[in-house]
């Protein structure tokens, strides 16, 4: 069994949510969403996040917005809808759930 494949399936698994979570508290262009992504060690590609942002935004989830850059061609703001925010709430609670209940048994086999 390859882990790097596991480890990467399990990233997919939460990028939907961490990507809503970025934009929780103000829009961001994509270059911004794919930084906060990184810095916080998620290795994911352009090539990944683009397609999600056209899917999240088809889905009602995202809306966007242009706006001027003074270095460069304008730049596509995301953001979330009231129904991405209402999803994000749902997804926030089934995470913390989750979440606790793999620690629970990771550690109990410790």
């Amino acid at each position: 069994m390859n882990i790097e494949n596991t480890k990467a399936q399990m990233r997919k698994g939460v990028l939907e949510f961490c990507i809503l979570s970025v934009l929780k508290e103000k829009d961001a262009y994509t270059s911004e969403i794919l930084d906060t992504l990184k810095n916080a060690k998620l290795l994911v590609v352009e090539g990944t996040v683009y397609p999600l942002l056209t899917r999240l935004k088809n889905d009602g989830l995202l809306n966007y917005r242009w706006e001027e850059s003074t270095s460069g061609p304008p730049r596509k703001y995301y953001g979330l809808t009231d129904e991405g925010h209402e999803f994000l709430k749902e997804l926030d609670g089934t995470w913390n759930e989750l979440a606790g209940a793999v620690n629970t048994i990771t550690s109990q086999n410790q």
